[in-house]
């Protein structure tokens, strides 16, 4: 199972260790009931259960879990304005018209990270700045072409260099473009996800951790069985993203097939000076390669170098993923040959097809948040104002992303694995070139 590995692995997280935990929240016992149900405390569940409050609704979140314990707690911390897929599905399937409403909301999505950092005074280590880089003439002309698109059809802009003008923004011999903007950004995953947990709880939500569901009713109402009590509400949110099939395959079987969880790991070093911080990378960006295997990396409040990257699609951790991260760390930074690494972490995250977001009803009063692929940190805030604004009966900007057509991964449960590794294999030797 994915979340044997999962948790074993996630106890090595630096963020895990750098914050501390609320007592476990009650486990669900007998029959509640509520407005709305949502099933999932991480940054989607948690945004959905915040909106739904401030909108006057009961809302009692399950999570089988805890707070943040899946992709929520343990990714890059990168909050990244558009979306993992580029905006050509958004262009293809919808027009011109709706796409540029897409982005539009894509920029509201970081927005809303300041304002719930302001509006609930939390403590995450927001910093702005993001900056996407290149490391061959071909990756920098892709690159230049993806800026003067965004710029020519969105008005999007980001300050380009190449050559020698690259060691301006990032001091690392291997990379011969970047593009840097100061809309996306970074912060502390689980800070953020546990303070959104008390903001919830603020406006009179119900969280029940280790409570997950194992049987989902819906009609007139809906109704989430657990081991050891229900809960019984007009509406529901799906928030569990790939781990909400491998607690419970039966309860929304239809959408399983259309993502694919992924891993992706992470090291932490040692605290570094703050000057080498400083040279290394000046603006304090988050930073990622524009590789379809990539790199992304940012400093953390305590100027320890957060490295991410060595993804796999087998659904089992890399051998000797340390060694194998750090070898990946000093190609991109010399200066850190022989730092030690003092965590080691990783987890699933969900991938569409088209690696576009995946938002829908499975009933009129069912609805689904998932395939934010790699792009959750800022896309669930959004996620979760859409789905309230839906339930409360304005679903004009949730349908947008509703309008979107998501294929399932071919090969079926058993071959989908297997065939994903043969395409990785494939693109990690086209980012060779």
């Amino acid at each position: 199972m994915l979340l044997d590995s999962d948790t074993q692995l996630n106890q090595h997280s630096y963020y895990e260790a750098s914050v501390t935990r609320p007592l476990l929240e009650p486990v669900l016992q007998g029959a509640v009931q509520a407005d709305v149900l949502v099933v999932g405390a991480g940054f989607a569940g948690l945004s959905a259960a915040i909106e739904l409050a401030q909108r006057g609704y009961q809302v009692a979140v399950l999570e089988a879990d805890r707070v943040c314990a899946g992709a929520s707690g343990r990714n890059g911390g990168q909050a990244i304005v558009g979306f993992a897929s580029g905006q050509a599905p958004f262009e293809q399937q919808l027009g011109n018209d709706l796409a540029r409403q897409a982005w539009a909301m894509s920029l509201q999505s970081l927005a809303l990270i300041e304002q719930r950092v302001q509006d609930f005074a939390l403590d995450c280590d927001w910093v702005r700045g993001y900056m996407y880089v290149a490391d061959s003439a071909r990756k920098a002309r892709a690159l230049q072409a993806d800026c003067d698109a965004l710029q020519r059809q969105y008005g999007f802009a980001h300050d380009f260099v190449s050559g020698a003008q690259v060691q301006s923004l990032i001091q690392s011999p291997r990379y011969c473009a970047a593009a840097f903007e100061d809309v996306s950004g970074h912060l502390h995953p689980l800070k953020y996800g546990l303070g959104l947990a008390r903001a919830a709880q603020s406006l009179g939500v119900k969280i029940f951790e280790k409570s997950a569901v194992t049987q989902l009713t819906h009609g007139a109402r809906v109704t989430a069985h657990t081991a050891h009590g229900q809960v019984s509400a007009q509406h529901a949110v799906l928030a569990g993203n790939c781990t909400l099939a491998e607690y419970a395959p039966q309860v929304a079987p239809a959408l399983a097939p259309r993502i694919m969880p992924v891993g992706t790991y992470m090291i932490s070093t040692e605290p570094l000076s703050p000057q080498l911080c400083q040279a290394l990378i000046p603006s304090n960006a988050a930073v990622c390669d524009n590789n379809f295997v990539l790199d992304y990396f940012r400093f953390s409040a305590d100027h320890r170098l957060l490295f991410g990257g060595q993804v796999s699609y087998s659904t089992r951790t890399p051998a000797h993923l340390e060694t194998l991260m750090a070898q990946r760390m000093v190609a991109i930074f010399p200066q850190l040959k022989g730092v030690a690494v003092s965590h080691v972490w990783g987890g699933f995250v969900d991938i569409s097809m088209n690696r576009a977001p995946d938002f829908g009803r499975l009933a009129a009063n069912v609805y689904y948040l998932q395939g934010f692929s790699g792009h959750g940190l800022a896309l669930t805030g959004l996620a979760g104002q859409l789905v309230a604004q839906a339930v409360a009966g304005q679903a004009e900007r949730f349908d947008v992303f509703a309008k979107l057509q998501h294929r399932p991964f071919p090969g079926g449960a058993m071959l989908r694995t297997p065939s994903l590794v043969l395409g990785m294999l494939y693109h990690r030797l086209t980012d060779l070139w």
